[in-house]
């Protein structure tokens, strides 16, 4: 019988494989744990340990931004960000890949999820580019990497969560981080796209829609831009906390929808906070039932074993840390990023202070690498949102997704290689990294 720190790992790693909900496998490897390697009597922290991983202040501010994005994707402002987007960009080849690029980094900015973002965009954007000559699986492949950047653009529910997970780490300093970066991952997904689509010569067709007036363009598309100045302005001047940021985020939300754009009604309200509530309760039991996992495998060294085991690996920092992200990058392509946060982040924290790496700037690589793992095959959240939407076959898309995760690795190694892509703006901004 394998011993009870190895039995939490290859029980939560068997029921993913059969296909348990993650959160029962978080729970059910921890259970195992303690009922392998503890007195019977520690089975009575399990409701304890259950409540103490939710009840923590800024975790409020999860179901908030997730109903901020709720709110914007009914209100119809991804169409108005394309038809602004295509203004600026014009008629070119390449040119609506571009477009769909810009407008899930604004629309990343409001909802801090990658597959909100992907369904949002690729609704808008899948007909326009396919009446353009653009091939379907391509177009779902450039919205779903372009939607992967709203895990690094803030405000990132997953950049919320690494926050209260890594003791002493500054979220206004994470956000700031992850801005440049953010925008790096973005300019990795339009070169190679452009360049496919001259290749290819997409956009060429008679098709091919007029380009929209600037100025009429970008007085629609205003109440949109003006959302994440909002929320960053006002963190950054101190006007509002995090949490206080997605509650003023939610109320614009509901203005912009209800009286300046006219699109959202009391019942589409209704079913927004619903569908939020519902989307909220997932994330938040992931993150309860993790609070038996973490507990148990900190309890019984488990976690500190595996970190261990990457030391042993070689005691030069650059060979560990392409090994992290290796793991990150597998773990990223078949779990969503609240997933792999609450299962990795116990064992590599100990990785971390062992080579003193920057606990901001390790932030930034995490969320970048699993940004690469949401659109590479065979199984990724953000290709799977827009394949369907698009109604194409996953292995569809696998040729087109070789480049952008190239290009996107490329700008990944430049983050390694220079931490002050990630920490120049919150060093200049004054806050502790």
């Amino acid at each position: 019988m394998p011993p009870p720190e190895l039995m939490i790992f290859l029980v939560l790693a068997g029921l993913i494989l059969i296909g348990s909900p993650i959160a029962i496998a978080l729970a059910m490897g921890g259970v195992v744990g303690i009922v392998m390697g503890l007195p019977a009597p520690m089975l009575g922290t399990l409701g304890t340990n259950t409540y103490n991983a939710i009840a923590k202040y800024p975790l409020v501010a999860i179901p908030l931004f997730v109903l901020t994005g709720t709110v914007f994707e009914r209100t119809g402002v991804a169409a108005n960000l394309v038809r602004f987007a295509r203004a600026l960009v014009g008629q070119r080849p390449g040119g609506l890949a571009a477009v769909a690029t810009i407008v899930c980094l604004i629309m990343g900015g409001m909802s801090g999820s990658g597959p909100a973002d992907a369904a949002a965009v690729a609704m808008v954007m899948v007909p326009s580019m396919t009446r353009a000559g653009y091939p379907r699986a391509f177009s779902a492949t450039v919205i779903a990497a372009s939607a992967s950047t709203a895990i690094l653009i803030p405000p990132s529910v997953a950049l919320i969560l690494y926050s209260i997970l890594v003791p002493g780490v500054d979220l206004r300093a994470l956000f700031a981080a992850g801005l440049f970066p953010g925008l790096m991952a973005g300019l990795a997904v339009v070169i190679p796209a452009i360049w496919l689509a001259r290749r290819h010569g997409f956009e060429l067709g008679d098709e091919v829609e007029g380009r929209p007036p600037v100025k009429e363009s970008f007085i629609g598309a205003l109440p949109a831009l003006f959302a994440p100045v909002l929320i960053l302005g006002g963190l950054r001047s101190g006007l509002f906390t995090p949490t206080e940021a997605a509650v003023v985020a939610v109320a614009y939300g509901v203005f912009v929808g209800m009286v300046v754009y006219r699109t959202l009604t009391w019942r589409g309200l209704y079913r927004a906070i619903a569908d939020s509530a519902v989307l909220s309760a997932v994330i938040l039991l992931i993150i309860s039932l993790a609070g038996i996992f973490a507990w148990a495998g900190s309890t019984l060294g488990a976690f500190d074993a595996v970190a261990g085991a990457f030391l042993a690996v070689s005691d030069t920092g650059w060979v560990v840390l392409l090994l992290v992200m290796l793991l990150l990058l597998v773990a990223g392509m078949v779990l969503d990023g609240v997933s792999i946060y609450l299962i990795l982040i116990p064992i590599l924290m100990p990785v971390v202070q062992a080579f003193s790496w920057n606990v901001t700037w390790f932030g930034i690589l995490m969320a970048m690498t699993i940004a690469i793992g949401q659109f590479t095959p065979p199984v990724a959240v953000n290709l799977m949102v827009t394949a369907k939407v698009a109604e194409v076959p996953m292995e569809a898309t696998v040729g087109w997704a070789a480049w952008m995760v190239l290009a996107m690795t490329a700008a990944l190694l430049l983050v390694i290689v220079f931490p002050g892509t990630a920490l120049w703006l919150p060093e200049v901004l004054g806050y502790r990294v």
